[in-house]
């Protein structure tokens, strides 16, 4: 079974109020290194076999025709998903673990 990550993100002009919020309690949580934050959203598409180029195309066009409102977000990424990006399938430890 194969894996197809889709990202997706506000465009830049867009504004974003969840990464706001998240930018404002970083430094009340002692995080002060990071000046600003962009929340985006991450889907993973299951595939049955392994993920061919048509497969990404067909990916691109779903993430364009319905992962995302093109009229506010970016398409910015269409992959096929590295073994330890898969959620669930990891180690069970956190990012940087």
């Amino acid at each position: 079974m194969g894996r197809v990550v889709v990202e997706v993100m506000p465009k830049p002009e867009i504004l974003d109020p969840q990464g706001k919020a998240v930018v404002g309690a970083l430094p009340r949580l002692g995080f002060t290194q990071f000046s600003g934050v962009r929340q985006g959203k991450r889907f993973e598409l299951e595939v049955d076999g392994e993920v061919t180029p048509e497969i990404l195309a067909a990916a691109q066009e779903a993430a364009v025709t319905l992962l995302s409102n093109p009229v506010i977000e970016d398409v910015v990424s269409v992959a096929e998903a590295a073994p330890a990006e898969v959620t669930g399938e990891a180690s069970g430890a956190p990012v940087g673990a």
